[in-house]
């Protein structure tokens, strides 16, 4: 009989592409990852990948093996899916996915505060910009930046949130150098996969020709803080930070609303009801520094 648990390392592998990220993946050893695969193809009695330099490539069998894996692993977490959707129990494992600023800025306290409140549950945040896959149980709950309403996956249940805006900022002392009239010209801080957008160049500051680029949102917010240049960030980002500035004559964009998701199964079950019912009064109350009015009492 084939072990399921061989077939994951077994997806891990043709997924990544290599033994060492497989292993990342599943946050397991690199030689745990080698020895469950040696048994599944010992357990077949066909060799499913060829190594290579650039990594490991499915053989024919390989290919045959994946077609039926997919099928094993979407059976797998249905019922997963669905034995965890009936568990009422609040004790165990809660795993929360959420963009690294929404997490550094703006909810540690509060993931902290419903720690306090529910000490049976074990919390795991997955503070990453990427999307992580909520029917594979890869996550219990999301919480994304969505644009548009109609791109959210239908089998996915949501709480909408409030709305997120963004503006353009700089370092005070930076403004205030540009103001002396040195430097004439700022450039734009930005993050390795992102431009400029066009409504962010309204402003009254001519930018510099070439852009200092980050590989992530909390080293562009370090570069912006030491006078590096100037950048598009979130207004709870922003106006929560008392070294930074708006730049002059730009505006306010919308960046998107707000959802707390969760699969439609995971949703049932206790300590994901409370976790959602709990941060989305949490939100409600940030609405308006999550809208760049930080002071408003509405």
């Amino acid at each position: 009989m084939i072990d399921w648990d061989d077939v994951r390392y077994f997806l891990a592998i043709s997924r990544e592409g290599s033994v060492r990220a497989a292993a990342e993946r599943l946050k397991v050893n690199h030689s745990t990852v080698l020895r469950r695969f040696a048994q599944l193809e010992q357990r077949l009695g066909a060799y499913l990948f060829e190594k290579l330099p650039s990594g490991y490539r499915l053989t024919d069998a390989g290919e045959g093996v994946l077609e039926f894996a997919v099928q094993m692993e979407a059976s797998s977490n249905q019922l997963e899916t669905r034995v965890f959707g009936r568990d009422q129990g609040v004790g165990g494992l809660l795993r929360v996915t959420l963009p690294p600023p929404l997490a550094t800025h703006l909810l540690m306290s509060d993931f902290a505060d419903f720690a306090r409140l529910h000490p049976e549950i074990e919390m795991e945040i997955l503070s990453i910009d990427s999307p992580v896959n909520l029917t594979n149980r890869e996550a219990d709950v999301a919480i994304r930046v969505v644009y548009d309403r109609d791109t959210l996956p239908p089998n996915l249940h949501g709480l909408k949130g409030p709305e997120l805006f963004g503006g353009v900022y700089i370092s005070r002392d930076l403004l205030a150098a540009w103001r002396a009239g040195a430097p004439d010209r700022i450039r734009w801080v930005v993050r390795n996969w992102d431009g400029v957008s066009d409504w962010a160049r309204s402003g009254e500051i001519p930018a510099a020709e070439g852009p200092f680029r980050a590989t992530d949102a909390v080293a562009q917010l370090l570069a912006v803080r030491q006078g590096l240049g100037m950048a598009a960030l979130s207004c709870f980002v922003g106006d929560g930070d008392p070294l930074l500035a708006m730049v002059p004559g730009t505006t306010l964009r919308m960046f998107g609303t707000l959802w707390l998701l969760t699969h439609g199964e995971t949703r049932k079950t206790k300590r994901v009801r409370l976790f959602m019912e709990f941060i989305s009064r949490r939100l409600a109350a940030c609405a308006p520094l999550l809208a760049g009015h930080p002071d408003s009492s509405e």
